[in-house]
């Protein structure tokens, strides 16, 4: 950061960046999110039910896709920041030419959220896309292992610190909402200096890549929250005490944790935690991405006020605030939005769409 500080406090060397996701649950013995955060745990256990395929659970292929990844985490670190996003560029570049499933994924989304848009702007906007995504692929390295002097040097320019700064200052805790847009990697280690900070995490389908993940993220003492009952319980008393909690959340929920709602007009699987986090905290709830910059010179990192109702009873409401308080980030450089997620994958009567094949 040009300033060397965190809003109007000095920025501390130490940071982290965690990664903010859910993992599907499953099974007789999960239990839900949302009925956590609602005060109605079930009795059992919970466990998580990510479906993993044989060839990730063999020992010897997890073994080496592990090692495949350090290298590569370990090479991209080394490589300065604009050659580390040339890196990407080439990457994504060569994925856009190739008729891969990624490129069939973003291209359907982008028609779906774009309908407005010819196809030579959709093949365009996929293409931008896929480089975007690349880079973030890219930029993890880099967060991971570089200083975290360097990491935060990176961030040269804040916009709308200052919502942030109004909703610590309440002291009934703030929900950070960070869609997956721009280097969202990179919003860690900025708000791990502006508080105590716990953000929910998804574990990998590599399991043997989950310790040094959790290392990586932890750097400088973040608490992170596994997406079970325990977590869950991790960011109500994080909230409690006035914290921050980071959640990721533009990512289909279990069903019994989500309710279908509009997003970019599109019935879209939500998230009921955040609404029942806030109604049963107070928390005040707002949003942050980091946008990368042209040529390598860095990010921007960019606050705003989640939409009006995001904390509403009635859950619907709320899911629509939550679906457009992401799409007004994603307006902001759409671009630099994972569009190769899928989305829709489900229908409201719970079946899987079609849309994909």
């Amino acid at each position: 950061m040009s300033s060397g500080k965190c809003g109007s406090g000095l920025v501390r060397d130490k940071a982290r960046a965690p990664r903010l996701e859910f993992c599907r649950l499953s099974g007789p013995e999960v239990e839900s999110p949302a009925r956590v955060a609602n005060g109605r745990p079930k009795r059992k256990s919970p466990t998580l039910g990510c479906k993993h395929s044989a060839a990730d659970r063999s020992p010897l292929i997890q073994a080496l896709k592990v090692l495949l990844i350090k290298a590569l985490l370990r090479f991209c670190s080394w490589l300065p920041l604009p050659l580390n996003q040339a890196f990407g560029t080439l990457i994504g570049t060569v994925v856009s030419y190739l008729p891969t499933e990624s490129r069939h994924v973003t291209r359907t989304n982008l028609r779906l959220c774009f309908p407005e848009l010819s196809e030579s702007e959709i093949a365009t906007l996929a293409k931008d896309s896929l480089v975007e995504t690349a880079k973030t692929g890219c930029e993890f390295g880099y967060i991971w292992h570089a200083p975290l002097a360097k990491v935060l040097g990176s961030i040269v320019c804040i916009s709308g610190h200052e919502i942030l700064s109004e909703a610590l200052a309440a002291k009934k805790g703030v929900i950070v909402l960070a869609p997956h847009l721009g280097s969202w990697e990179t919003c860690g280690p900025y708000l791990t200096n502006c508080g105590p900070t716990t953000y929910l995490y998804k574990p990998p389908k590599l399991s043997r890549f989950e310790e040094d993940m959790v290392e990586f993220r932890s750097r400088g003492g973040a608490r992170l929250a596994p997406t079970n009952r325990k977590g869950v319980a991790m960011l109500v008393k994080a909230l409690e005490q006035g914290e921050i909690v980071g959640i990721l959340p533009d990512q289909e929920p279990n069903p019994e944790g989500g309710v279908y709602a509009p997003f970019f007009g599109v019935n879209a699987l939500t998230m009921t935690l955040i609404a029942r986090l806030a109604a049963r905290t107070g928390a005040a709830v707002i949003t942050v991405f980091a946008k990368r910059l042209p040529a390598g010179a860095g990010f921007e990192i960019v606050f705003g006020a989640a939409r009006a109702g995001i904390d509403s009873p009635d859950l619907l409401t709320a899911a629509t605030a939550l679906n457009q308080s992401v799409e007004d980030c994603v307006r902001q450089a759409p671009a630099q939005y994972q569009w190769e997620y899928r989305r829709f994958k489900h229908r409201p009567d719970n079946s899987k769409n079609t849309l994909y094949r």
